[in-house]
């Protein structure tokens, strides 16, 4: 099984997901995914965090891009978390964390002066070709959802537009 690398093909996975869905990730291909990864339903963070790609949701959408958050959480954690705040994309169930370790987010984290094994939070953007485009790594919260969709906007840098092509270069007069 491969690991999470920018510029690479995105590491596959397969999880039961909200809406008793089973969703693998290969299958999306073709559209872009917005994979974040983060510790806890229906905690002050977490909830921010989905409330905000919630509200962005629609913009997403016109873009054709999926969204899908990931948490050790279960199925039924996941179910209340998704109607309490209305979610309108699917929360995986990564209980046995195999996509947790493909994408390299357990960490061992400090609570309150513990030292204790988590996920630490973060989101892949990946491209419709199924190549891993932009991560983000240690989030924070405030203006990341909004930050995913300007990446998602912007053109890809190994990419240049068409119009930025250089001019053949003119022959010297002798």
């Amino acid at each position: 099984m491969g690991k999470a690398i920018v510029g690479k093909k995105a590491p596959d996975f397969e999880l039961l997901a909200s809406g008793g869905k089973r969703i693998r990730l290969a299958k999306l291909k073709g559209r872009p995914v917005v994979l974040y990864f983060y510790p806890k339903d229906d905690t002050p963070g977490c909830t921010l965090e989905g409330k905000d790609f919630r509200d962005l949701h629609a913009r997403f959408t016109r873009l054709g891009a999926v969204i899908l958050g990931v948490s050790r959480d279960t199925l039924a954690s996941h179910e209340r978390f998704c109607d309490k705040y209305a979610f309108p994309f699917d929360l995986l169930s990564d209980e046995d964390e195999k996509a947790c370790k493909l994408y390299g987010v357990i960490k061992m984290k400090n609570m309150y002066g513990r030292k204790v094994r988590g996920i630490e939070r973060s989101t892949f953007l990946i491209g419709k070709d199924g190549r891993l485009l932009h991560e983000w790594r240690k989030v924070k919260v405030a203006g990341h959802a909004a930050a995913v969709l300007e990446a998602l906007m912007s053109p890809p840098a190994d990419r240049a537009p068409a119009e930025s092509k250089k001019a053949p270069a003119r022959r010297k007069k002798t």
